[in-house]
């Protein structure tokens, strides 16, 4: 089960803290009287912090942190502090657990026991005491908590007071669960490209290859390329063995057979590289240049669009670079009222956002992203049906694939295997959205440590982010830290060490992995 743990923020989160307190302290412990709202607002709410677990946009576990005294059990053991181990400075109540009944399993309480432990300390809390339900007892110990004192409550809701203390933490059950095993020497990588490989997908690759002629290749090679214009709305796509460099190049190619000049959108690393592959195959083209994480302006499009004449546009979908999703659909717009065949890169985008490419004239993709298969097969999105040409390179030549069924030439049936394993899930919109809940996890883990993005959230790809740090923060010191003790981030390439970045991508990664990079990333930070 995929859950994310959170501090609740919007109102949606605070709706549904309220619908479970009531169906937790009103229905299940008769603690309070029921009403007709079906809502339980806690008499401290304005001063409560909610640690909350989540699965999707459902709210499934939650706990109150509270920090002003008197607290609740002030009222029920005065004086409180007699009955406490030690007086602390630093003194919290927790209240308010509370998990639906059809999660209710240990790893629910101890993912939330989890996130708990990392804000106590984080926030150098000494002792946090809490009213236990004398039902839970026995879950509250391997917690670490520790009773105290006498019973209070009333006969239909009995509750046992109980503190925790970093120590009794650390030697609780719980405690033990959180630490990896001693042999776990496996490490994590936060890469667009290439990512983790699920087990089914790495299977596949273990089978003995298969002749490109045969006819079960063939067989597997029409079901990836159905399987990808479901998944894109294309009308046509061609299947290239080589990077995603190949599949803009052999866009490129297909460019040099149109009359007329082309223009370039660029914001980003792999815009400037467009323009490479345009400048390699002598196109004529203009560029328009924004900067570096910045969105382009419509307004400043339109003029080009107007004077320029253009019969191609050319932009990157997903500018992995500053982690920037261009708007192509305000873009395609444009391209549509001025007559103009709008190109794209999505190299990075298919696979982790939803693309629609119905009226997108070329687009390039690859196996080895987002999508989750191995490094090593490109595709060719096309609107129209493309003929052979003999003024390009065969390996570019897209009407010479078109005309062979993306056969041309040899291929990997291992590698094609492998992607039309990967592609199964996209029956679903679950690989997307599981996608944006561990982005958002990284979002706010980033804010709470005092991390900025190179992007703007409304505009920002939600499977990168990059992050720019001020001198004397060295992003090659940071991303060596991290690589040592098992966490790869992307900081090696040449513009993100002249830029001082470093990048996290999401694609493929847990919520756990999450947060277990941003306290070794802290830790770092910290030294």
């Amino acid at each position: 089960m995929s859950l994310v743990y959170k501090i609740a923020s919007t109102s949606m989160e605070m709706e549904q803290i309220h619908r479970l307190n009531y169906m937790t302290f009103v229905e299940e412990i008769p603690q309070h009287a029921p009403n007709d709202t079906g809502k339980r607002v806690d008499r401290f709410h304005n001063e409560n912090i909610y640690l909350i677990g989540k699965k999707r946009e459902k709210l499934v576990a939650m706990l109150a942190i509270r920090n002003q005294r008197p607290f609740s059990l002030d009222e029920k053991l005065p004086p409180l502090d007699a009955y406490l181990p030690f007086v602390p400075q630093h003194m919290v109540e927790i209240r308010l657990l509370s998990v639906e009944k059809e999660h209710r399993t240990g790893q629910v309480f101890y993912g939330l026991a989890k996130y708990l432990k990392r804000y106590l300390w984080d926030n150098n809390v000494e002792l946090a005491i809490m009213s236990g339900t004398t039902r839970q007892l026995k879950l509250y110990r391997r917690l670490g908590f520790i009773p105290f004192a006498h019973l209070v409550g009333n006969k239909d809701a009995v509750f046992q007071p109980m503190y925790m203390t970093k120590q009794s933490f650390e030697s609780s059950d719980a405690a033990k669960l959180f630490e990896p095993p001693a042999s776990q020497t496996e490490p994590v990588t936060f890469y667009a490209g290439p990512v983790p490989i699920e087990e089914d997908v790495a299977n596949v690759m273990k089978q003995q290859p298969l002749s490109h002629r045969s006819s079960a290749f063939m067989d597997t090679m029409s079901n990836v390329q159905m399987l990808l214009k479901e998944m894109t709305q294309a009308n046509h796509v061609k299947v290239l063995l080589g990077s995603g460099t190949l599949a803009n190049d052999a866009i490129a190619g297909q460019l040099s057979l149109l009359d007329g000049r082309g223009l370039i959108l660029v914001n980003g690393e792999f815009g400037h590289r467009l323009v490479d592959h345009a400048e390699r195959m002598e196109l004529k083209f203009d560029v328009l240049e924004e900067t570096w994480g910045k969105p382009f302006s419509f307004e400043d499009i339109e003029p080009y669009m107007r004077e320029g004449s253009y019969s191609w546009l050319w932009v990157v979908h997903g500018e992995t670079s500053t982690g920037m999703l261009n708007d192509v659909e305000g873009i395609q717009q444009l391209c549509h009222a001025y007559q103009i065949k709008l190109c794209l890169d999505c190299v990075s985008s298919i696979g982790a956002v939803r693309v629609n490419l119905a009226h997108v004239y070329l687009a390039s993709g690859v196996s080895g992203k987002a999508i989750g298969g191995y490094t090593g097969l490109t595709f060719v999105f096309h609107q129209e049906e493309l003929e052979p040409s003999s003024k390009l390179p065969r390996y570019l030549d897209l009407g010479m694939y078109a005309a062979k069924n993306s056969v041309p030439f040899s291929h990997s049936s291992n590698l094609l295997d492998a992607c039309s394993q990967a592609l199964q899930k996209y029956c679903t919109d679950d690989p997307y959205e599981r996608l944006i809940e561990v982005y958002e996890l990284l979002i706010t883990e980033l804010q709470r440590a005092g991390l900025t993005t190179m992007t703007e959230k409304k505009h920002a790809a939600p499977f990168i982010v990059t992050i720019p740090l001020a001198k004397p923060l060295s992003s090659q010191t940071i991303g060596d830290t991290l690589a040592k003790e098992g966490f790869f981030v992307q900081y090696e390439s040449d513009y993100l060490l002249h830029n001082n970045v470093f990048q996290i991508a999401t694609i493929g990664i847990t919520a756990a992995n999450v947060l277990d990079l941003i306290r070794c990333l802290e830790a770092c930070l910290s030294s």
